[in-house]
């Protein structure tokens, strides 16, 4: 399975809870869409994770964009994910990335906003946060390869699952 979150917006731990942290532990690997906001919180990210990659976001600290790019392109379990944090990109722009770059998904973060969008060329999703929700339900990814496609869940820390999705490729 690979795990995709974002936006934790902490200053002192990963704040990962219930399925969304058994997710992140139990990942072949994880991805996450910027905006940890400190070193400390991306160094907690890299105890829970095996293999993880990470961009930066737009609240991230000096310290956390000396360890991690802004943009990036990531394969697990023959899935080719491009990723950034997503304040510099419209959904134009996302979907011209990720043709770009031949990935299946484009992960993004930034607006909190948990959702799958069938652009013009590869999917778009947004993993959503699972820490600082705002007005929107707390949530993470989960993609794992079926056959010729994709099948991935948004879910909550609670663990609802509240939106299924397919992804050919």
């Amino acid at each position: 399975m690979l795990t995709v979150v974002s936006d934790t917006h902490s200053r002192d731990g990963h704040r990962l809870t219930g399925r969304t942290l058994d997710a992140v532990r139990d990942a072949e690997f994880v991805v996450h869409a910027g905006d940890f906001v400190t070193e400390s919180v991306l160094d907690a990210f890299l105890a829970e994770a095996g293999a993880f990659a990470g961009v930066t976001g737009n609240n991230d600290t000096p310290a956390v964009r000396d360890r991690l790019p802004a943009q990036r392109v990531v394969e697990s379990e023959g899935i080719r994910l491009v990723v950034v944090h997503g304040h510099e990109h419209s959904e134009t722009a996302l979907s011209l990335l990720g043709r770009q770059e031949d990935a299946d998904v484009v992960v993004f973060g930034h607006s909190h906003r948990p959702g799958v969008h069938d652009a013009d060329g590869p999917t778009l999703l947004n993993p959503g946060s699972h820490a600082q929700p705002r007005q929107y339900r707390p949530a993470h990814a989960e993609l794992e390869r079926d056959g010729d496609g994709i099948v991935g869940r948004l879910v909550e820390p609670a663990g609802t699952v509240f939106e299924r999705f397919r992804v050919e490729t």
